[in-house]
């Protein structure tokens, strides 16, 4: 994986972490199933630390 190809990946984690937030707050305001959101959160806070780690390396 280059530099570009990191920085994309990061980006669209990003946008996917801002996405699955704001339907997270939705889902707490009916008293909707959390755990696939909260499982899939911290799993793209992993993949972020390994991309930056992978980043700082290139």
């Amino acid at each position: 994986m280059d530099k570009k190809q990191i920085e994309d990946t990061i980006i669209e984690l990003k946008d996917e972490y801002i996405q699955l937030q704001n339907n997270l707050e939705k889902l707490e305001s009916i008293n909707g199933n959390l755990a696939p959101l909260e499982k899939r959160l911290s799993e793209i806070e992993d993949e972020l630390k390994i991309l930056n780690v992978k980043l700082k390396e290139v």
